[in-house]
């Protein structure tokens, strides 16, 4: 970890048995054997995202859930974890493998795990 990478703490909101690491969530999406969606705002998308994940913005992910294959584990990334993480203990409930990116992308960019655009940043919510 690097010296500019924020403490992780459990969210509140989120089951943190729900939660996976940036780097094992790395490691499986490079694997193939976990889709990683991004509930993050457009703006925050634009200005900095993991190369291979898909967007679906909270906003719409409930009406989203029929384009995610339920038979495939999901991680849900957000800024700092709240949001995937209520969005992942809700897919939980309707039967997904579904978890939450410990951290969010604020997590994942500090630890220097790959991003897009060149120059991506942690957009503000």
């Amino acid at each position: 970890m690097t010296d500019s990478a924020p403490p992780l703490l459990p969210s509140a909101f989120a089951d943190p048995a729900l939660d996976l690491m940036p780097d094992d969530v790395r490691d499986r999406l490079a694997a193939g054997t976990i889709v990683l969606v991004d509930v993050r705002e457009q703006h925050e998308w634009d200005a900095g995202r993991v190369p291979g994940a898909v967007h679906h913005e909270i906003e719409r992910i409930a009406s989203r859930a029929p384009l995610l294959d339920a038979a495939v584990p999901v991680a849900f990334m957000c800024r700092g974890g709240v949001r995937a993480g209520m969005v992942a203990t809700a897919f939980r409930a309707i039967g997904y493998d579904a978890y939450n990116v410990r951290g969010g992308f604020t997590h994942w960019h500090a630890e220097g795990l790959p991003t897009e655009p060149a120059g991506a940043v942690v957009a503000e919510h």
